[in-house]
């Protein structure tokens, strides 16, 4: 009786732990889960996005006579535009492409005291204006959850207008396409899963133009180097 009592004892004591393991058991990849979401939490980057974007533009420009006489324009002004682009995550590196277009009141004119050099020039009075700009770029950052340090570089094109008037009023117009490269960095912080915002930095290098005019006589050439810093905000889809 005392032995088939223990017995009975032992069955329940075994079934309870077989019940008991079978729970655990059961609950085993419920908690995984849980860990490994615990473990990818946090914003994705990933996704296409537009935004709008203004800042402040200055830069150094050198016209060249080609007779040793020389105007350093260096326009200045404001910029604001638009962007669109793509990103792709993996683990925290975020790749992407990126397209934008700006109007541009990047300006400087230049008084005769401020032609420089010697030569045979008699230039009166110099503009240069920058209509707009545009630049395509790749992205490269690193996401520390909602925060995106990144670095860009691409190509960039730009409407560049100068005009020069002599002393006896004759003038000297050319509008140009220009194109270069660009580079640059900045950060950008998501607010909300749709939200971001940004703060860059950019360098850009539209090389030269060589003309030659029948009045003004060749070798008239002119550069275009410019330094950004803008800021943005996007959505993100």
């Amino acid at each position: 009786m005392k032995f088939s009592t223990t017995s009975s004892v032992r069955s329940a004591s075994l079934a309870t732990l077989l019940v008991a393991s079978i729970s655990v058991a059961a609950s085993m990849p419920s908690a995984a889960s849980d860990v490994a979401s615990a473990a990818t939490a946090g914003f994705v980057w990933t996704g296409g996005y537009v935004g709008l974007q203004v800042g402040h533009a200055w830069g150094d420009s050198y016209y060249d006579d080609g007779f040793g006489s020389f105007i350093n324009y260096d326009p200045k002004g404001v910029i604001g535009g638009a962007y669109a682009g793509y990103n792709h995550q993996f683990g925290n590196l975020v790749i992407g492409a990126e397209a934008d277009l700006n109007f541009s009141g990047i300006e400087r004119g230049r008084a005769p005291e401020e032609y420089e050099g010697g030569g045979s020039s008699d230039v009166h009075y110099g503009t240069a204006e920058m209509k707009w700009n545009g630049a395509i770029r790749a992205r490269l950052g690193y996401a520390v959850d909602r925060f995106l340090p990144y670095v860009a570089a691409g190509v960039a094109f730009a409407k560049y207008d100068i005009a020069l008037m002599h002393d006896d009023f004759s003038h000297f117009e050319r509008s140009t396409a220009v194109t270069g490269w660009t580079l640059g960095g900045g950060i950008e912080y998501a607010a909300t899963d749709n939200l971001m915002v940004r703060a860059e930095y950019r360098y850009t290098d539209y090389g030269n133009e060589t003309w030659d005019d029948e009045n003004w006589g060749d070798g008239l050439n002119v550069d275009l180097k410019t330094h950004d810093l803008r800021l943005g905000i996007a959505y993100k889809f």
